[in-house]
């Protein structure tokens, strides 16, 4: 039988309320066999300084950034540094809300490990 991955996420806002708090409860749930990972990353309070201490696995990118993939903003360089940043600290990256076939190709073509929205459904 093959195991179940457990996992959860948590947003950036919720994490940077308490730090030490969240830091012992995080670790804590890792130590547990719980995949932690950061949701809306990026559209809050994050703080690049504790990124490195949260136990997590996981980053998402927004999908008010992959909203405007495609459309030649900003949103491509942020959800970009977001890839690159994820795959750097070790991390699995996912795009949330990717609606359109422009998406799918500039996030295939940054190497983004999954891909989450309407365009698969």
């Amino acid at each position: 039988m093959p195991s179940m991955t457990k996992a959860a996420e948590i947003t950036d806002s919720v994490i940077m309320q308490n730090v030490k708090s969240t830091t012992e409860i995080l670790t804590r749930l890792n130590e547990l066999g719980l995949d932690l990972s950061i949701d809306d990353f990026g559209t809050g309070y994050s703080s690049l300084s504790y990124l490195k201490r949260f136990p997590v696995k996981h980053i998402n990118i927004d999908k008010s950034f992959v909203d405007d993939i495609g459309q030649g903003t900003d949103s491509e360089a942020i959800a970009k540094a977001v890839i690159t940043l994820g795959h750097s600290l070790s991390m699995q990256v996912m795009a949330e809300g990717v609606e359109s076939e422009d998406q799918v190709a500039y996030l295939r073509d940054h190497a983004r490990n999954e891909i989450h929205g309407y365009f698969y459904n």
